[in-house]
């Protein structure tokens, strides 16, 4: 088994890899399952806003603006911990899911198996 060290950090928005976009891709996971529940983007007010209020918020690129998740679903998301990849280019956030985290009403976004 290898180890994992685990170090808190403190990491402002400067510090992240963006893509072309200005925004970072973040993974969501369930904390408890440990189930991928979906892919959003964050931009740095989505970033300090969920740091803020522990609820996820994410930057929605077909709205253009800032989405709290379950704002109006009353599906949210909380914070339980957020990680940085090695590369500071990617967030894994282990949250707490109320409900579906897909709009279509799946607990998960990853409900559909490619078949080759």
């Amino acid at each position: 088994m290898i180890k994992q060290n685990i170090k808190k950090i403190s990491l402002p928005f400067s510090q992240l890899k963006l893509n072309s976009d200005g925004m970072i891709p973040v993974i969501a996971q369930d904390a408890t399952t440990g189930e991928v529940l979906m892919l959003a983007y964050m931009n740095e007010e989505a970033y300090n806003k969920t740091l803020e209020t522990k609820k996820m918020t994410y930057y929605s690129r077909s709205r253009n603006e800032l989405w709290t998740k379950g704002e109006t679903s009353g599906h949210f998301q909380t914070v339980k911990a957020l990680y940085i990849d090695c590369d500071n280019d990617t967030i894994l956030a282990m949250v707490e899911q109320i409900g579906a985290a897909c709009h279509t009403g799946n607990k998960t976004c990853f409900f559909r198996e490619i078949d080759n």
